[in-house]
């Protein structure tokens, strides 16, 4: 029986109350996997996959990040991050989670799954944090050029200038997106490049906490995390020795359909020369894994990597 306890810590921002949850299964856990969850969603949209591994041994824990879901706060504003230095606050929300955790199951191995803008998060925590964990999966991640990152940074620091950092940016929004539905035809929502489920699309569109429009500081804070990430010095902090998954599906528009993931693969283990990395693309398959229509096979593939690496891959 999987127990789902909720609970609450304070953010690095120093003044909001994040909130978090964890799938707790019977017995002692056999590792932990932290969710780092994607922008406009919520770490309860993972409940069916962290059921899932929590059935099988795995304690879940993820939280909502500032701005997003139970973390928004009464006078909060979704889709804003924090004022000063959202993009390093991010990540150590993240690992005063993992620490917390610790805390609470001393000895157990750590995980982290990031998907989507989490993927950047999690790939910006193991260049900081990655001795202390036990492995990485990197799902649903992208590359964007040098020079437009360099755009987009101009673009929302000018608009945040003139129009404040809490204003929804329509026009960044449709420049982010536009294309995602190129390779859909006769799409259905808006919506579709994120899975073939419509029934997981649909619940999208009517959550308030996911159909939403970025504000010009969520923006300005993923050109600042694309930009820290893609430069290949900073990734030399990143242990050779630390096993990582990077997945996503072939459909997916955000990884040009599988480009990003190969490229960070390559990356990884030719440039950096990372010793156990793996790269498991699926066909049919779009944005949101733990989503999509056959996303069985997902969670299975996800708890066999964290099964082998528990039981003596490369371990950390």
């Amino acid at each position: 029986m999987v127990r789902k306890e909720e609970l609450t810590y304070k953010s690095r921002d120093r003044q909001t109350m994040l909130h978090a949850i964890r799938w707790i299964p019977e017995g002692d856990p056999i590792a932990i996997l932290q969710i780092i969850h994607g922008m406009q969603e919520y770490v309860d949209r993972y409940d069916e996959f962290a059921n899932y591994l929590a059935e099988r041994g795995i304690l879940v824990i993820g939280n909502d990040h500032l701005g997003h879901g139970g973390s928004v706060g009464t006078n909060g504003t979704k889709g804003f991050f924090c004022k000063d230095d959202p993009a390093t606050v991010l990540v150590r929300d993240a690992h005063r989670l993992k620490k917390m955790t610790q805390e609470d199951y001393p000895g157990i191995p750590c995980f982290i799954l990031g998907h989507s803008f989490g993927s950047f998060i999690a790939r910006e925590y193991i260049t900081r944090y990655g001795t202390g964990i036990k492995g990485a999966i990197i799902q649903g991640t992208a590359f964007m050029p040098t020079g437009t990152v360099k755009s987009l940074a101009g673009l929302v620091s000018f608009m945040q200038f003139i129009k404040g950092e809490k204003t929804r940016s329509h026009t960044i929004n449709n420049m982010a997106f536009k294309g995602y539905l190129k390779r859909i035809p006769n799409p259905r929502t808006k919506f579709d490049w994120l899975s073939h489920n419509e029934e997981s699309i649909d619940k999208y569109i009517a959550d308030p906490f996911c159909n939403f429009v970025f504000t010009i500081n969520g923006f300005k804070t993923m050109a600042e995390l694309l930009k820290r990430i893609q430069d290949v010095e900073k990734m030399e902090d990143i242990p050779k020795n630390l096993p990582i998954l990077i997945t996503a599906g072939k459909e997916d528009p955000v990884g040009s359909y599988g480009d990003a993931p190969k490229r960070l693969y390559t990356i990884y283990t030719n440039e950096l020369h990372i010793e156990n990395v793996e790269l498991k693309l699926y066909d049919g398959m779009r944005h949101e894994l733990q989503q999509e229509i056959g996303r069985e096979t997902v969670f299975e593939d996800q708890y066999n990597w964290l099964k082998k690496v528990i039981d003596g891959g490369a371990a950390n």
